[in-house]
């Protein structure tokens, strides 16, 4: 940094005006290229980082189904999450009062965030409905009571089964 000694008092004194505006547009250059090569860099890397997540491929969670079901009901949650925990007995019972007609399956996200990704979850839990083709057709986050979800189903065409 240059020094200057001004004739009127010591160097860069308050009153002195002869270095203020060279020195000071140096410093203001060097602060306009610097922040301008940062903010270039932090777009290129956006970019870059955006590219590879859309590059990345999607794997299907669910695998094909040889069965008739009519309805995929896909449950994206943890066995450590307390209302993923409470799902558990609404899809016992909708495997047993649809039977035939739905097929469940659950996986367990926090064990294998393929799925997560796969279906673009934000929370856990979230209930993911497919189609025979399948097709989402139905989509629910949070625990999701029995009696909305055999709505859902009935409104779909599924019969339950008699007690």
């Amino acid at each position: 940094m240059e020094t200057h000694v001004c004739r009127d008092g010591p160097p860069y004194s308050v009153g002195c005006t002869h270095w203020s505006s060279a020195a000071f547009q140096r410093k203001a250059v060097v602060k306009k290229k610097y922040w301008g090569i940062v903010l270039l860099a932090v777009i290129a890397f956006g970019i870059t980082y955006e590219g590879i997540q859309q590059k990345r491929p999607v794997e299907t969670a669910v695998p094909p189904d040889p069965s008739e079901a009519k309805v995929t009901f896909i449950e994206l949650g943890s066995v450590n999450c307390i209302p993923c925990r409470a799902m558990q007995p609404v899809m016992k019972a909708l495997e047993e009062k649809f039977r035939g007609q739905i097929r469940v399956v659950f996986y367990d996200v926090w064990e294998d965030e393929k799925p997560a990704r796969a279906y673009g979850i934000r929370v856990i839990p979230t209930q993911v409905f497919l189609d025979d083709k399948g097709s989402e057709f139905h989509r629910h986050e949070g625990f999701y009571p029995l009696d909305q979800i055999v709505e859902l189903l009935m409104a779909r065409g599924l019969k339950p089964l008699e007690d």
